[in-house]
This record gives C-alpha cells, structure tokens and sequence, in this order.
C-alpha cells in the first residue's frame, strides 16, 4: 500500500466517471470512505459539492478532497490524469473553505439549519416579484429590496451563481461575503455588496402569503420561508487540493479576466 495517507475513491454515478473508477481501481490502493485521510473524488463540480457537504457530516474532522474532472466545468477539480497520482497528491496546494450557515424559518414556523459551501441564495417561487428587507449586524440596511432574489456567497462561490449573477469574483483569503441581488427592480441601481465574513445577514420576507420565496444553501432547498439568517460557520473548515499550476486561487484571479 502507498506511504501516504490512506485514501478513498468516491465517483459520479456518470458513465466517463465510473469508467475512470474502473482505471484508479486497478492502479492505486483504496479504503472505505470512513477509514480515509484523504478522498479523491472524480466528477464534476456539482458531485464535488455533495463530497464536501457529506464531509461537513460525518463524524469527526473532515478530511482533505482532491477532485479530478470528469465533468463540465469542474472549476473546484483538477485535471482528470490517471497516472501519476501519489506523486501529484504529494505535491498538492491545500486550501481552506469555510461555509456559510444558513437558518431558515417557514411561514409555518418550521426551522432548518444547513451548510453552503458556494452560496445561499432566496429566490421568487411565483411570477411576483419578491420583497426582502435586508438587515446587516442588526442593522436595516435596504427597508424594502424587490427583486428576483438576492444571494451571499462565499470566496470560493463567487465564480458560480454569484458571478453569473454579476456579483463581484472574491479571491480567496479575503475574508468577505458577496451579497448580489438578482434582477433587482427597486431600488434600480443596487447591485449588492461586499462585507466583511464577520457579517451577519438576515433576509425577511415582505408578504410571503402574496408573494413566496424560496431559500436554497448550494442545492438544499426550504420553500415559503418568512426569514433567514446568514453567517460565517466559524466551527467548521473544508479542505480542498489543486495540482500547485491549478490551484483554486490562480483560478479565480484568472476567472477577472476571462471574456
């Protein structure tokens, strides 16, 4: 078995990854998942998502993803190579992901507390257009935002919904949170912000009878939601590796000047 960390392989159920499970299988040894220091993860970066969000709940510390792309965009993953995997896991540049912790309270009252790794975003569940009033540190900052929505993202997340949304690209380490509004109507010309991580939001719903709002933390969604509040999860930290003339935040430095 290799000197290194033990490791786990997890894979899309997509055929290029299962066949690209069948190639590492046969090369390089392998343990259960809940035996490994480190997991190598082949797919795109929507399956990265579910690794690390299964990371945040298993038991213990989470450990270390190296991702290889077998995917579309695969912004969070490396390069897919067969070969040479120790050696590349051995040179790897580490870097750490704190997630957002998103408490969401329903019309009905029911709460539901979730991690996002990317983004949490609320979003108009009918053709009315949706009121938030938007509060920072307790403090109201926007009495009453009518928009399609309005997401926070992370620095990690600021290259997905947010950029498409055309929020600000947060490079990594900068310790701020994007606040974008989407298809704001009023007032016109607000875009949306950049705080501190430190920040706490919250978003209330105006009229949530006459016109619902949906909140998504990454792919979890809680409908008819009368508030939520967003934060920083301090408590809990992701590790994620990049072949060094990869790294995640060459990309996103790079991502500033795509056309």
């Amino acid at each position: 078995m290799s000197a290194g960390p033990k490791r786990a392989l997890v894979v899309s159920p997509t055929a290029q990854a299962q066949t690209a499970k069948r190639e590492l299988r046969g090369a390089y040894d392998w343990v259960p998942v809940e035996e490994a220091e480190l997991i190598v993860a082949l797919g795109g970066d929507g399956f990265m998502l579910q690794t690390l969000h299964a990371m945040l709940e298993r038991r213990g510390d989470p450990v270390p993803v190296f991702g290889m792309n077998l995917g579309t965009v695969g912004f969070l993953m490396n390069e897919w190579r067969g070969d040479g995997l120790d050696a590349r896991l051995e040179r790897a540049k580490s870097f750490k992901v704190t997630p957002l912790q998103m408490t969401a309270r329903t019309v009905s009252g029911e709460s539901f507390v979730l991690p996002a790794i990317n983004e949490v975003s609320l979003l108009r569940e009918t053709r009315q257009t949706a009121k938030l009033e938007v509060t920072v540190n307790d403090r109201i900052v926007l009495p009453e935002l009518a928009c399609d929505g309005i997401l926070a993202a992370t620095p990690a997340g600021s290259t997905a919904y947010n950029l498409s949304a055309n929020g600000p690209i947060l490079p990594l380490g900068s310790g701020m949170i994007a606040l974008t509004a989407i298809s704001a109507f009023r007032p016109r010309r607000w875009r949306g912000a950049v705080l501190p991580e430190k920040a706490r939001i919250t978003l209330k719903v105006l009229e949530p009878a006459k016109r619902p709002v949906s909140a998504v933390a990454d792919q979890r969604e809680v409908r008819d939601v009368a508030q939520v509040d967003i934060a920083i999860d301090r408590t809990r930290e992701l590790t994620l590796l990049f072949d060094p003339e990869h790294a995640l935040d060459d990309r996103i430095t790079m991502e500033q000047f795509a056309s």
